[in-house]
C-alpha cells in the first residue's frame, strides 16, 4: 500500500514541482542525492574512490520532451565523462535512454548515446545503460547490442522482478554483454512482472547464480542481506576472483552493508545520482524500501 501511494505520488506533476523548488527538497534528498550540480557528484566520487569505493554517476532526468532537451542531457553526460577522466575517477556513468530522446526519434537517441559509449571507450570506463519500464526493454536491449558491437564498453540493466528476465539475460551472456542486475523499481501489471515480493526475489537469485556462472563482470545489485550472503557463497564455490565481478548499491542506502562488503574486498560500486531533476528518482527509492521513508521522518523529527 505504502508504494503504491509514493508511486502514485511521483506521478503528480504539481507535487513534483512543488518539491523541486521548494527550499526543504535538500533536507529530504541529501542522503540518496549527491547535489544539484556536477561538481556536487565529482566531490562525492572522489571521498567515495578515497574510501576504496567505485562509482557510476547518474545525472538525473528522464522522458525528455524536445531533442534539444536531449541534447541537453548528452552534453551533461560528456562532461561528466570529462571529469572521470580528468580527475582519474573510478566510475562509470548510467543514463537513461528516454533521458536521450527514444520517445521522440530513436534515430538521434541512437546519436546520442553513441557519443557517450564512444568517448566512454576512449577513457575506459562504461556506460551503464539503466532499463525502464518493461514497454522500453525491447528497444533498450535493441540498443545495448549495437552499441556493444561498435564499441564494447557498456553494461546492460536488467529487472529480476520481470518473466522475460531469464531470457534476455540469456541472450546478452551470449553476446559477451556486462549485465547488472537489479529488482526493478516501476509499477507493473501481473502478466508482465511477478506480483509478489517473495517471488521476484526467488527469481532475483536465480538469474544472479546464473550471472555469476555464465556472465562476463556482472554486477549484483541489491541491499538484500539474504541474498548477499547467497552471492558470497556462490563466488567462494566456484572460484570467482574479486576483479571478475562487483556490488552495486544505492548512494546512502545501507552504509554498513557497504563498509562490510568494502572491508571484506570485494569491489563495490555506488549509483551517485546528481542534478535538479530528482523527484521521480528519489520517490521510487523511498518506495522500494519502507525503511527509507521511517529513516527520514526519524531525521526529520530530530531537526
Amino acid at each position: 500500500m505504502l508504494r503504491s501511494s509514493l508511486l502514485f505520488l511521483s506521478r503528480l506533476r504539481w507535487l513534483r514541482r512543488w518539491m523541486e523548488t521548494s527550499p526543504l527538497a535538500d533536507k529530504f534528498t541529501k542522503r540518496f542525492v549527491a547535489g544539484h550540480a556536477l561538481d556536487d557528484a565529482v566531490a562525492v566520487s572522489r571521498r567515495m574512490n578515497q574510501e576504496r569505493i567505485l562509482v557510476s554517476l547518474d545525472h538525473l532526468g528522464e522522458s525528455v520532451t524536445s531533442l534539444k532537451e536531449a541534447e541537453s542531457s548528452r552534453d551533461a553526460y560528456l562532461s561528466a565523462l570529462d571529469q572521470i577522466a580528468a580527475l582519474q575517477l573510478q566510475a562509470t556513468v548510467s543514463v537513461k535512454l528516454t533521458q536521450l530522446g527514444l520517445d521522440l526519434s530513436e534515430p538521434e537517441c541512437e546519436k546520442n548515446i553513441a557519443s557517450l559509449v564512444e568517448r566512454a571507450r576512449q577513457i575506459g570506463t562504461l556506460v551503464e545503460i539503466d532499463m525502464e519500464a518493461s514497454l522500453y526493454v525491447d528497444r533498450t536491449l535493441s540498443l545495448v547490442s549495437k552499441m556493444h558491437a561498435r564499441y564494447g564498453s557498456v553494461r546492460a540493466v536488467i529487472q529480476a522482478y520481470l518473466h522475460r528476465s531469464e531470457g534476455d539475460i540469456t541472450s546478452l551472456c551470449k553476446e559477451r554483454i556486462p549485465v547488472r542486475l537489479c529488482k526493478g523499481a516501476y509499477r507493473e501489471h501481473a502478466g508482465v512482472a511477478f506480483p509478489r515480493k517473495r517471488d521476484a526475489d526467488h527469481n532475483y537469485v536465480r538469474l544472479m547464480l546464473q550471472l555469476l556462472d555464465q556472465g562476463v563482470h556482472p554486477a549484483i545489485a541489491t541491499h538484500d542481506e539474504r541474498i548477499l550472503r547467497q552471492v558470497v557463497g556462490r563466488v567462494k564455490k566456484i572460484d570467482l576472483a574479486a576483479d571478475l565481478f562487483e556490488f552495486q548499491m544505492l548512494y546512502g542506502v545501507r552504509r554498513d552493508l557497504q563498509r562490510l562488503l568494502v572491508e571484506q574486498g570485494f569491489r563495490l560500486r555506488l549509483y551517485v545520482p546528481y542534478g535538479d531533476a530528482w523527484y521521480p528518482y528519489f520517490m521510487r527509492r523511498l518506495a522500494e524500501r519502507p525503511a527509507n521513508v521511517l529513516f527520514l521522518l526519524r531525521n526529520l523529527v530530530k531537526s
